[in-house]
């Protein structure tokens, strides 16, 4: 039994104590959250779990649990900071409430990587297996994956700072388009348990194959163009309204806001397509029919232009409100030059209150305008602009690419909408636009990314930047997107191949682990 070994004392005992295990793997997630955008510094991807599975290698599962937890508070502490800025600035809370709010998310979240430490090193209490270089190889990875996915789907899913995300723009971007992001976490995970093989066993003409392997891989995979371009270019333009977030909902602002989009879009009727954020307008659809949207239609049939933006929507039979996007098809028959797409995935506790008889009322927070959004149907259909299919997303819902891919194939191109003035001058608003960048290599095509107040962009199928905006600036980016027809590995499949592998992996440990129990009986 691994667990009866001490390592602290036959290879570093200067690592004996707890405390300093508990701050080294805190140290060790704090510098993962450094491996995601802004700062990119994607090699700590495969350093810092190496760290982590140093000190989880020969803990007990009790001890592996909290090495886990002190791991995940240093990752998410830095890495969802934000939300500290999301309740206090825009939430209106106190200090001592934010702070505390922050503690407990983070605290819970954390949690996440207690359960995938307990369970690795639970295992390998019961398993058979005296070669170490397969538990870090094997064993390890799985139950990062594991645990992963089970964050990105448990309670509507949290998958930001999923491991895989940190490489859009490494060689090992790839394999995106074949395995996702859980895929791509796989094999960066896998990674970092070879650094340790090489540092722990001093295996290294096996560690400088498999590395060379996998890397070589992943550079001639990201060669590959899975998807095809269909057709010519079509001319964009995403306006970046930069409207103050604390007056976003307050009826005296709406003019400015409204008068703000307008007056851009009319700059830019040269284009082909005009993209407006996430709630842009934030008055109801049926408030605004008349007096701005008929004339806005009006506009942009002159100009053969069509325009998808951003409005909340009101069923007043059920008395339902949606986030919504609406195209504006300026080509299209008088039944079809209106589409809408309501959202489907909405954040907790930001468009919706969980438990909210309970909560609304103990928290400015939970109290915020325009909590209580309804959810659109999953099966809705695609927004036609520009002569394309385009697959929408809504802020947040471009975080699950296996909910995205539901528009696939027959979308030529993908737009996400999105509203981070939430999170002011924060690290979220650029892990947002690498999830973006992830989307776009998954499906093989260009994504275009229209923000509040930044990052706005347009990324190609290969998850290339080709335009952004400034942050905190009004801004129009004009580029071209090309839209593309096929469809990735990724597309047809989705996580089915990874999760395929997870169990295979887990039912040949467990057979191991019946074998040595008949053994020993």
């Amino acid at each position: 039994m691994l667990s009866s070994i001490n390592p602290y004392t036959h290879i570093h005992p200067r690592f004996s104590t707890s405390f300093i295990q508990y701050l080294s793997v805190f140290i060790a997630g704090a510098c993962m959250a450094l491996a995601f955008l802004p700062l990119d510094f994607y090699f700590l991807a495969a350093i810092s779990p190496a760290v982590f599975f140093y000190f989880l290698l020969f803990a007990s599962p009790r001890r592996a649990a909290w090495l886990g937890w002190w791991y995940g508070l240093g990752l998410f502490g830095i890495g969802v900071s934000w939300v500290f800025v999301a309740i206090y600035v825009f939430g209106y809370s106190s200090i001592v409430t934010s702070v505390l709010l922050t503690v407990i998310w983070v605290s819970i979240i954390a949690a996440y990587f207690s359960l995938q430490a307990y369970l690795s090193v639970l295992f390998l209490n019961k398993l058979d297996i005296k070669n170490q270089t397969m538990i870090l190889l094997i064993v390890f990875p799985v139950f990062w994956v594991l645990v992963e996915w089970f964050r990105g789907w448990f309670l509507t899913g949290f998958p930001w700072l999923n491991l895989g995300y940190s490489q859009t723009n490494s060689v090992l971007s790839g394999y995106a388009p074949i395995l996702g992001v859980y895929g791509l976490s796989w094999i960066t995970v896998i990674s970092a348990s070879l650094l340790l093989v090489a540092l722990l066993y001093k295996k290294y003409v096996l560690v400088i194959f498999s590395l060379a392997i996998i890397w070589l891989g992943g550079y001639l995979f990201s060669q590959l163009d899975w998807t095809e371009a269909n057709g010519k270019p079509i001319k964009v333009s995403l306006i970046q309204g930069n409207v103050d977030q604390k007056t976003k909902w307050h009826p005296d602002h709406f003019e400015k806001r409204k008068t703000r989009y307008l007056s851009l879009t009319k700059k830019n009727w040269d284009s082909d397509l005009i993209l407006w954020p996430e709630n842009s307008l934030t008055i109801f659809y049926h408030q605004l029919e008349k007096n701005v949207l008929k004339p806005l239609l009006n506009d942009a049939k002159k100009n053969k232009t069509d325009i998808i933006l951003g409005l909340p929507v009101l069923d007043r039979e059920k008395d339902e409100y949606f986030s919504s996007l609406l195209a504006i098809n300026s080509t299209a028959d008088k039944n079809n030059e209106i589409q809408f797409y309501h959202k489907n995935h909405l954040v907790p506790f930001g468009e919706y209150v969980p438990l909210s008889s309970l909560l609304r009322g103990l928290i400015t927070f939970f109290d915020l305008p325009m909590s209580g959004f309804t959810p659109g149907k999953y099966d809705q259909d695609l927004l036609t602009a520009a002569g394309q299919k385009i697959a929408p997303t809504i802020c947040y819902e471009d975080a699950f690419g296996e909910d995205l891919i539901r528009f696939l194939p027959e979308a030529t191109l993908i737009l996400n909408a999105s509203n981070n003035a939430w999170y002011g001058d924060s690290f979220a608003p650029h892990q947002h636009l690498q999830i973006s960048q992830m989307r776009a290599l998954e499906t093989g095509r260009d994504l275009m990314r229209v923000t509040t107040n930044g990052v706005s962009a347009l990324i190609d199928y290969k998850g290339i930047i080709k335009s952004r905006s400034p942050q905190f600036e009004t801004y129009v980016i004009n580029d071209f997107a090309q839209p593309r027809t096929g469809s990735t590995p990724y597309v047809i499949y989705g996580n089915r191949p990874v999760l395929f592998l997870i169990v295979m992996v887990l039912v040949m440990l467990i057979i191991n682990y019946k074998l040595n129990f008949i053994k020993v009986k």
